[in-house]
């Protein structure tokens, strides 16, 4: 096999893989002897159908095989050993054809993309802003106030007041009102902190054991997730519903008592002698939701750091090459009209790449 490389610029070349019989012939005779010893052909016995027959039913597929075979294990070797930069993968030229049953030796032409050669230095003058977030005293007196409620008291008032947990029973209705009969049917607690629309939220108030009304549930909630779980289906059946109103009868209220934020709840959530006074409490609480938030920091300072190098660093690379195979490695039909508009993200991601890989070897990076 003979593997041949022509660049035509910087950033692209061409790849010519001749493979002539001394490549292949052993290889595809020992699977067509392998066809011979397992054929079963009507008139003849196994094992013993003549090789002419079997060459003249099997020769061509099993010299495919073999052929493609070799050149993928060599087209890659070749890239490996002689450590060519390659950007994608080798593409087979436009209008290649074959004549595998009167041609011996094979030509196969490809088109690669190469790496741009790069050579980033990070030095002191290179800067980027890391932001940390800080919990307001709104946010904290929101932490504080709802662990106050996960530790209070529970009661079962009999009118419902602002803020209460309402057990429904929840019926699926029609246009005119009735239930419908194979419709979504389910028992869950509404919360009204989680309900959206402020005029849906007063008909749960002043409610009590066995009153109804209707209620269009994707008007009233806007988180959906938190919605599906209420009514017990997915999310793809709710964005599905045939009717979006359903009826809510009261089954029973819950009220919970916020606990006193003195030491006696200091010790359930932080333990013994950990936090004694409200400010020490809420300092607590600060300090965890700020450390809550370092994720979205180092998030955020990563993507700054990707923006500020993509823009710093400037190099070409070969565009129209990637656009095409992108084209022609897709898993889905796309046109290069589909590929064109969203290259500029594809192109971003890539050159990242590149730009991080050249930093983690030229600072010997270890990950």
């Amino acid at each position: 096999m003979k593997i041949t490389q022509s660049n035509i610029n910087d950033l692209q070349a061409e790849l010519k893989v001749v493979i002539t019989p001394e490549d292949y012939q052993e290889k595809v005779d020992k699977e067509l002897k392998n066809y011979r010893k397992n054929a079963e052909i009507p008139g003849f016995r196994k094992g013993k159908v003549p090789m002419s027959v079997i060459n003249k039913k099997y020769r061509i597929p099993v010299l495919v095989d073999q052929v493609n075979k070799l050149l993928q294990e060599d087209l890659y070797k070749y890239i490996s050993s002689e450590k060519v930069k390659v950007l994608g993968s080798p593409m087979p030229k436009d209008s290649q054809q074959v004549d595998w049953e009167n041609t011996s030796t094979f030509t196969f032409e490809f088109e690669i993309g190469l790496s741009p050669d790069l050579d980033v230095k990070i030095t002191k003058k290179d800067k980027v802003k890391y932001y940390q977030i800080q919990a307001d005293n709104k946010l904290v007196d929101n932490y504080a106030n709802d662990i106050a409620k996960r530790y209070g008291a529970m009661s079962k008032p009999e009118i419902s007041e602002e803020g209460d947990l309402v057990f429904c029973e929840i019926v699926q209705i029609d246009v005119d009102g009735n239930v419908m009969e194979n419709g979504v049917r389910n028992e869950a607690t509404v919360s009204m902190d989680f309900i959206s629309d402020k005029k849906i939220k007063k008909q749960f108030i002043g409610v009590t054991e066995g009153d109804s009304f209707i209620v269009n549930v994707m008007k009233a909630f806007s988180n959906h997730t938190d919605l599906s779980a209420m009514l017990n289906i997915t999310h793809d059946q709710l964005h599905d519903l045939s009717s979006e109103d359903f009826q809510f009868t009261v089954k029973n209220v819950s009220r919970i008592k916020p606990s006193e934020m003195n030491l006696e709840l200091f010790e359930k959530v932080y333990g013994k002698d950990s936090v004694k006074t409200e400010k020490e409490f809420k300092a607590k609480i600060k300090d965890e939701a700020e450390r809550s938030f370092v994720p979205e920091s180092d998030r955020m300072l990563k993507n700054d750091v990707v923006t500020y190098l993509i823009d710093k660093i400037k190099f070409d690379m070969p565009d129209e090459f990637l656009k095409r195979w992108l084209v022609h490695t897709s898993e889905k039909k796309v046109t290069l009209e589909q590929i064109e508009s969203e290259y500029d993200m594809y192109s971003k991601s890539l050159r990242w790449q590149l730009i991080e890989n050249n930093i983690l070897e030229n600072y010997n990076v270890k990950v």
